[in-house]
This record gives C-alpha cells, structure tokens and sequence, in this order.
C-alpha cells in the first residue's frame, strides 16, 4: 500500500495471537484427555466406540507426542491423522462398544496402537481420484513407516509405527 511501507497490516498481530490462543486450547483439551481417560503410554486406554472419540483419541495423541515425547509438529500431525483413520475404523466397522488406545516409543520409532474386539482385518483398498471415502488405510501405508494387524484370541490390535530422531 502506497505510503504505508513499514507499517504492520491489521490482522497481522491478531492472527498470530489467535493462532496462540487456539492451540493453547486445543493443549488445555489435550491435558485434560489425558486426565480423564488415562495416559496410553502407560497403559491402554479404553474409549467408548462412537465417532466423538476420534476427537478424544487425537488430543491423546496430541498430548503425548508433542508434550510428553517432545517430537516435531510434522510427526504429530501424521501420527493424529492415522489416530484418527484407525479410530474411525474401529467405531465404524466393528460394531465394538469400546476400544484400546496404546502408544509406546523406543530408540528411533513410535507405535500407536487401537485394539478392537472384532477379527475383521481391515482391507487396503486401490483409492481413485473422486473417492469420497476408503482413503484411511491408504493414508496409514503413506504416512507410516510400517503398519500392520495382530490377530487376537479375542479380536486384533491394528497398528503403525514411524520413525523419529531421538535427540
């Protein structure tokens, strides 16, 4: 803009700002996930199979990758997303009342884990163009480093790992 060459554009400062004061909330509903349901490094956490645990399941993930492991932003944001795929899977297709939520870490990688009571295996399918729906596990084989299913006596646990740098 003519003549205001040094002089901050609104919106600048408050977009900042807000961009803060959101992701200190979405951190304040991360925390109290944790506790209200528990702390799935420790040990599983079992969440109720309805859509709006997804929700719950991110801030989980959320919490634990970004506060408790200290990893980057990238590697939280894939690891919420496939959270969030394997979740939805398991409410959706399982017919489960409840599911595990399990995240462990060691020297060089992070597994996250959703145990279900169903044997189904969950199927890779080829994603087209215009497909509105069946990309989760197409996102899960791009985004993870290795995934898989372990078959249970009673059910499976479906999972994924990915690398990290260990500081």
């Amino acid at each position: 803009m003519a003549g205001l060459d040094g002089v901050e554009q609104p919106g600048q400062r408050g977009g900042a700002t807000a961009a803060r004061w959101v992701a200190a909330a979405d951190d304040e509903q991360a925390l109290k996930a944790v506790e209200l349901f528990g702390n799935p490094t420790e040990e599983e956490v079992r969440l109720p199979s309805r859509p709006e645990s997804a929700a719950t399941a991110r801030r989980l993930t959320q919490c634990v990758v970004l506060r408790q492991w200290g990893l980057g932003p990238q590697i939280a944001e894939h690891a919420i997303l496939l959270v969030s795929e394997l979740v939805g899977n398991a409410v959706r297709h399982t017919g489960a009342r409840v599911f595990g939520l399990r995240m462990l870490r060691r020297r060089g990688w992070i597994r996250i884990e959703v145990r279900d009571p169903s044997r189904g295996l969950p199927c890779l399918m080829p994603v087209h163009e215009l497909d509105t729906s069946g990309r989760g596990l197409f996102l899960v084989d791009k985004l993870s480093d290795r995934w898989g299913v372990d078959l249970l006596p009673r059910g499976k646990t479906t999972w994924f790992e990915m690398r990290v740098s260990d500081r």
